[in-house]
């Protein structure tokens, strides 16, 4: 198998419009997050998973070996410009064109907004089979994740976006789909935490499926 090519983040190799797929909006609780991740109150100290490396052949790996990264931590910030939301990890130092609140064809970029649309509409998904990893609000406004159940056999109709309440952090298990923390206002803050090694496995979900996910940003009883 021919390794995969790059993504370009900031660019994203996407068609200018497509159809949408509205993505259920459900309240984070502890009984609807149950295999996603836990809701947390507190993200100081909080345990991440770290899933040892695998072994090559049929030899296991020595016990308390391949699983010694630790963790990387930082901040996530999200921003919209106009029509653009834009995510910076500095955990990772990673940057990402997370979606777009309309059409990329119809898509307005522009310094400053005030105001945030109904939706993002999001192009990419990815997981961390290495490890777990944690966001945490830093700011008092709410805000909403996309998440999917483990397997590479993901479909459109397998995501379901989480809505939280300020102070509400989400913990995400290893190897659960997700991309970026998406907040009801023109940007927002969030500790990161997650596995130094930060193995990502990527779908494009508007070249492989032919539709942009439609999160909705707002909370459930609107």
């Amino acid at each position: 198998m021919e390794a995969p090519q790059p993504i370009d983040y900031l660019s994203p190799d996407v068609p200018d419009s497509l159809p949408w797929h509205e993505v259920p909006l459900v309240r984070a609780d502890a009984s609807s997050l149950a295999d996603y991740g836990t809701l947390i109150h507190d993200y100081h100290d909080y345990p991440i998973e770290i899933v040892q490396w695998p072994a090559a052949g049929w030899r296991p790996v020595d016990s308390g070996t391949g699983d010694e990264a630790g963790t990387t931590h930082g901040s996530f910030l999200s921003s919209w410009e106009g029509d653009v939301l834009l995510g910076r990890n500095t955990a990772v130092d990673d940057q990402y064109l997370l979606g777009w609140g309309c059409n990329p064809v119809d898509a307005q970029r522009t310094a400053s907004t005030s105001t945030t649309p109904p939706q993002v509409l999001l192009w990419h998904a990815n997981y961390h089979p290495d490890g777990g990893q944690l966001f945490f609000p830093l700011d008092e406004t709410p805000y909403v994740v996309p998440l999917a159940l483990p397997g590479d056999d993901l479909k459109p109709d397998d995501f379901v976006a989480f809505y939280f309440q300020p102070g509400e952090g989400l913990y995400i298990h290893p190897n659960v789909w997700h991309e970026g923390v998406f907040p009801l206002a023109p940007q927002g803050r969030f500790y990161d935490e997650q596995g130094r090694v930060h193995a990502r496995v990527s779908c494009n979900l508007a070249r492989e499926f032919g539709v942009f996910l439609a999160i909705p940003l707002r909370s459930p009883t609107d």
